[in-house]
């Protein structure tokens, strides 16, 4: 499956929250519109059942799953592909072990230099952010606006903007350079279907 090249990048919360929760809110923000989903478990217990479950899920509506992190988990369960953080692998060793067709995306943090390489080692595509105050990541080190439109001008391969995206803040985001915006608690802290559809509509213009 391909990665789409606009809308809305849809992240699981799962802290809290058993896996039938998270596949139903997962299943309403694919009716709202969300374009590609990432499976994010910081404490999987039954990461390979639930994870198969969202696959299952995400090709109904012909929408790519991803697996945050955990190469050997995506192949495991047949997902689309898999996001490398800082420390999680090289694309080399995912495309490799996950196939030529297979989705991998890079976080590059606030590092334009850092998605060019990623770029040039064959990653699908690449993730700024954070953004904006992000409940999920609080710590994470804040990006740059003008990173994305350096961004744009940089890279050929989608760009996905990270951290504290809500509806009301997402536009200049993609003004400035993002293909994909990814959410978390903006979509699953809410009615997901409904949520999913404002952010959608930021793609529309």
């Amino acid at each position: 499956m391909k990665f789409p090249r606009r809308g809305l990048y849809a992240i699981t919360q799962t802290e809290g929250k058993s896996g039938d929760a998270v596949i139903n809110e997962v299943a309403a923000a694919l009716r709202g519109g969300a374009v590609v989903v990432q499976y994010r478990d910081k404490n999987p217990l039954d990461a390979p059942f639930f994870a198969r479950e969202l696959v299952k899920i995400c090709h109904r509506h012909q929408v790519p799953l991803l697996v945050n992190d955990d190469i050997e988990l995506a192949a495991l369960v047949g997902a689309d592909g898999v996001h490398l953080g800082r420390e999680d692998g090289a694309v080399a060793q995912a495309r490799q072990r996950l196939g030529n067709n297979a989705i991998i995306g890079v976080s590059c943090y606030n590092a334009v230099e850092h998605a060019l390489a990623a770029e040039i080692e064959g990653a699908t595509y690449v993730a700024f952010g954070r953004f904006f105050p992000s409940t999920s990541k609080p710590l994470a080190a804040p990006a740059e606006i003008e990173t994305l439109r350096q961004a744009k001008r940089a890279l050929t391969i989608p760009i996905v903007a990270i951290g504290g995206i809500v509806p009301e803040n997402g536009a200049p985001l993609i003004t400035a350079g993002a293909d994909l915006l990814a959410v978390i608690g903006g979509l699953f802290d809410h009615q997901p279907e409904q949520a999913a559809r404002a952010y959608q509509a930021l793609f529309a213009h």
